[in-house]
């Protein structure tokens, strides 16, 4: 697929998005991100490592719309952890581990 990222062209396929992230570890998400096999990555990160610019040259927003096009399930928060369920309106956390108080 083609598109424009940082005003340069570039031809994506999944695979070799997949290819390009295996191995490398996600940094902590603290905004938009992307699901790329079982692992959680920022959408910046991959970014960097699909297209070799810095970060600073392209938005979150260009790779995002790559990736969606692509087939990949984009978050514009980080998902919530699966081990935790959410909390009830109006709880609070439970300091010693049980959930909802």
């Amino acid at each position: 697929m083609r598109c424009v990222i940082a005003r340069f062209p570039f031809d994506l396929v999944k695979s070799e998005v997949e290819s390009k992230m295996d191995g490398i570890r996600p940094e902590e998400v603290t905004g938009a991100c992307v699901v790329i096999g079982r692992k959680v990555f920022p959408v910046k990160q991959v970014g960097e490592v699909i297209t070799r610019q810095d970060r600073r040259d392209f938005t979150a927003g260009e790779v995002t719309r790559a990736l969606v096009r692509l087939g990949f399930t984009c978050h514009a928060t980080p998902p919530q952890s699966q081990s935790q369920p959410p909390l009830a309106s109006g709880s609070t956390p439970d300091p010693f581990g049980s959930p909802g108080g």
